[in-house]
């Protein structure tokens, strides 16, 4: 008996670090997220760790792979994955799994690793979570390249330009309504969230969480001064695009540390929408990219951006380009909007 709990630890020990391997390594290459990554990385340390006062002589000892009758036994698509999200999937089931047969077999033998394997399996499932809340809405917002914000409560407007938008490149679009009653905003939030879903074009609800969670839309956008983004993702049915404006250096650095999908860097140039708001240029739009290096968080350049500005934004590196009153505001809407667009494809050509 005694040997067969050893084979037992040491299979699942060597499962739990190889699944935890996968995880790390999405969170590294997939997210481009050091702290993810970080994060799996120092679980897998802790197991090993963990294991590590035991025995490790009588656990490889006690290792048959020739013998052991699970050894080639296979279940029908037991190792098909239709992308890099599956085999992250898989992997956090395999590791918490493990874990799991750990604290069983090490309970009888040393209590005190089989309770720091029990915390080291909440532990996994907290980082599945994490990974997942910021992992599936970074891969969608990753597509965006034209962002398009209607700043407007008059819902035949808003429809209209909606409309425009969808079917002339937007690739996501902000609602900000500000100036009606809840009610108001909570109809056209879903009139204009389902024009959206029918194009496959991301929908974005200006600072009101409840109202993009209530309405079914894709994300949310914040102020500095409105809810937290933890407090947010409580608020999530599924997991939300949650974009943050940023306006300085600081600003951005205590907005990293919330984890993000995306922030905007600007105003870029001045802009009628905010015409209070002083203009940070390009500096700062360069300086942000760099800080946002191996954050895997994205970002959207915002605030004066024209037709004949926007290739001067993209050579500054920017991804993603939003724009409001140059759309909005344009004589011809969907043609401001397909200009931009184009414009937006051909440099990334």
């Amino acid at each position: 008996m005694e040997r067969a709990v050893c084979r037992i630890i040491d299979a699942n020990f060597n499962r739990g670090r190889e699944a935890i391997r996968v995880v790390e390594d999405y969170c590294r290459f997939a997210l481009n997220s050091a702290e993810l990554s970080e994060r799996a990385k120092q679980l897998r340390h802790e197991l090993s760790a963990a294991v590590g006062k035991l025995e490790a002589g009588r656990l490889i000892a006690g290792r048959d792979t020739p013998g052991d009758v699970g050894v080639g036994q296979k279940i029908d698509k037991q190792l098909q994955r239709a992308n890099l999200q599956d085999s992250f999937t898989a992997g956090c089931k395999r590791l918490t799994e493990a874990l799991r047969t750990l604290t069983e077999a090490i309970q009888a033998i040393n209590p005190a690793v089989a309770e720091t394997l029990e915390k080291l399996r909440y532990e996994a499932y907290t980082l599945e979570k994490d990974i997942v809340v910021f992992g599936e809405p970074a891969e969608k917002f990753k597509q965006v390249g034209l962002y398009v914000i209607i700043t407007n409560s008059l819902p035949t407007e808003v429809i209209s330009l909606t409309h425009k938008c969808v079917e002339s490149g937007a690739d996501c679009i902000q609602l900000r309504a500000k100036d009606a009653e809840d009610d108001k905003v909570f109809a056209l939030a879903a009139e204009f969230v389902q024009i959206c879903k029918a194009s496959g074009i991301f929908s974005i609800i200006n600072d009101r969480a409840d109202i993009a969670v209530a309405a079914g839309a894709d994300g949310v956008h914040l102020g500095q001064n409105d809810l937290p983004i933890e407090q947010v993702r409580k608020l999530q049915l599924a997991p939300l695009i949650i974009g943050k404006s940023t306006h300085s250096i600081k600003e951005l650095g205590a907005t990293c540390k919330e984890l993000p999908t995306y922030v905007s860097l600007g105003p870029v140039f001045p802009t009628p929408t905010k015409p209070n708001m002083v203009a940070v240029g390009l500096d700062y739009v360069k300086q942000g990219l760099e800080k946002l290096t191996d954050t895997g968080i994205g970002h959207v350049a915002i605030g004066g951006i024209t037709p004949d500005n926007v290739e001067e934004v993209l050579m500054a590196g920017v991804k993603c380009i939003s724009v409001c009153s140059a759309v909005t505001e344009a004589k011809d809407p969907a043609a401001a909007c397909r200009t931009l667009k184009e414009k937006i494809n051909d440099f990334i050509k």
